[in-house]
């Protein structure tokens, strides 16, 4: 489990993010060009550990009725993803001029992310990986797969 000071310093690290002091030491953090209502990603880190990110508008994590998952227990990649997913989920789709877009991994291993009428499609080469409803779950299934966009 990472100490308060280590969950402190690697959400400090996502520069995007503005820190709020609130009560008993525990600590907000926001995304202020969120492009919904929601604006606080990272909400009551405590000096204990305990701290939740909000998570509730993607997929594969327990969340509460607010949306927010609890990081206790989070490894530092487990971590760093869910608040790069979070801010990622936050902000504005900007995919909407975007039909094809090369992603690579470490093995320089190449999948592409095409849109196809109202979905977007994964391919190896001619060969179908995924199909997803958004980008955003695209985007998702291919950094959790460890590729970037090149």
């Amino acid at each position: 489990m990472l100490t308060f000071e280590e969950k402190l310093t690697i959400i400090e690290s996502f520069s995007e993010l503005e820190r709020k002091d609130v009560s008993l030491g525990r600590i907000n953090f926001h995304y202020n060009n969120s492009s919904l209502d929601k604006k606080n990603v990272v909400y009551h880190l405590h000096p204990n550990g305990n701290g939740f990110v909000y998570a509730g508008e993607l997929t594969g994590y327990e969340t509460d009725d607010k949306g927010m998952v609890n990081i206790r227990n989070f490894t530092e990649k487990a971590l760093r993803n869910v608040l790069k997913n979070a801010i990622l989920s936050l902000t504005e789709d900007e995919d909407e001029d975007i039909r094809e877009e090369p992603w690579i991994n470490k093995n320089t291993q190449i999948l592409t992310l095409v849109k196809e009428i109202d979905m977007w499609n994964v391919y190896a080469d001619d060969q179908l990986d995924g199909t997803f409803t958004t980008y955003k779950e695209a985007a998702q299934f291919l950094d959790e797969e460890g590729f970037t966009k090149i």
